[in-house]
């Protein structure tokens, strides 16, 4: 799993965070390679920016569990992807966030 180099100047909205998807394994432990249709999109990424805390709907402030550089799981389905430059990044609510990788 790899991140690329990124020199991106974004600042996520409230309650959003600007996500790096690692690279696609290419092939499993065994090592079989995975043709690209095959393989599904990840679910794992680097943090590369964290919005100021949302506010919820009774007015408390709700800042995110991450850190800018954590590797994190996120949902399948979660988070919006854009294209910058012809790399791939995710911008994910806050609750889209399943686990921290350690």
């Amino acid at each position: 799993m790899k991140t690329k180099k990124t020199n991106l100047n974004l600042k996520p909205a409230p309650g959003y965070l600007l996500i790096e998807p690692l690279e696609k394994e290419e092939k499993t432990a065994s090592g079989i390679y995975l043709p690209e249709s095959a393989s599904e999109k990840p679910q794992k990424g680097k943090v590369l920016a964290i919005g100021e805390p949302e506010i919820t709907d009774s007015g408390t402030k709700k800042a995110a569990s991450v850190k800018v550089g954590e590797i994190v799981i996120y949902k399948k389905w979660g988070g919006n992807e854009v294209k910058i430059d012809g790399a791939e990044y995710l911008f994910a609510k806050f609750d889209d966030i399943l686990a921290i990788v350690s």
